[in-house]
């Protein structure tokens, strides 16, 4: 085995919050950390990422001044053990911008693009951990047999930390309270 093919040592050790906070924007890039360990995601396709950008786009443009959408960061859920992941498209408060990390507390909506190979990921594991921190919404967006994406909406029952169903949407994606957005996905 060669040496690039040997996975650092930070890969195989618990990561403390301290510790990812003290790493460069390029260490974090292209990983999560759950209950302290880092988790490595292939790069997403560039169909994946124009969906994601398309989505934040509409969101950030409805969302109005007290909301921001951006993709491509890190949404702290937990310290200890350390869980960070980085949904797709993050809707979040605009007074946050320059705080760091974000917290679930700066969040409205998390949105995840399902790729092959994260769909257990995206539709169980993150749906369960972003309840639990307390997102209000949580939206998985699938390709279709069709290739016309579906995007399956939850919203938050606080009592149960749990996803409850929302709407079901292909096509076109509609956002209610409080705000209001309209996405032609089929164009994508």
């Amino acid at each position: 085995m060669s040496a690039e093919m040997v996975a650092p040592a930070w890969m195989h050790t618990q990561i403390s919050a301290e510790q990812y906070d003290s790493w460069s924007e390029e260490q974090c890039a292209g990983i999560e950390i759950v209950d302290g360990m880092v988790v490595v995601s292939p790069s997403a396709s560039k169909r994946h990422s124009r969906l994601a950008r398309i989505l934040a786009n509409a969101l950030d443009a409805a969302a109005g001044p007290d909301w921001n959408a951006d993709t491509g960061f890190d949404v702290r859920l937990q310290d200890v053990p350390l869980t960070n992941r980085r949904p797709d498209v993050v809707v979040y408060r605009a007074e946050t911008i320059d705080v760091t990390p974000t917290r679930p507390e700066h969040v409205l909506l998390v949105v995840e693009v399902v790729s092959p190979g994260s769909e257990t990921t995206d539709r169980l594991v993150k749906a369960e951990q972003y309840a639990r921190s307390g997102i209000p919404f949580y939206w998985r967006v699938e390709q279709a047999a069709t290739g016309v994406p579906i995007a399956y909406t939850y919203v938050l029952d606080p009592a149960a930390k749990a996803y409850r169903d929302g709407e079901m949407f292909t096509g076109e994606i509609k956002a209610a309270a409080p705000f209001s957005v309209t996405v032609d996905l089929g164009a994508v």
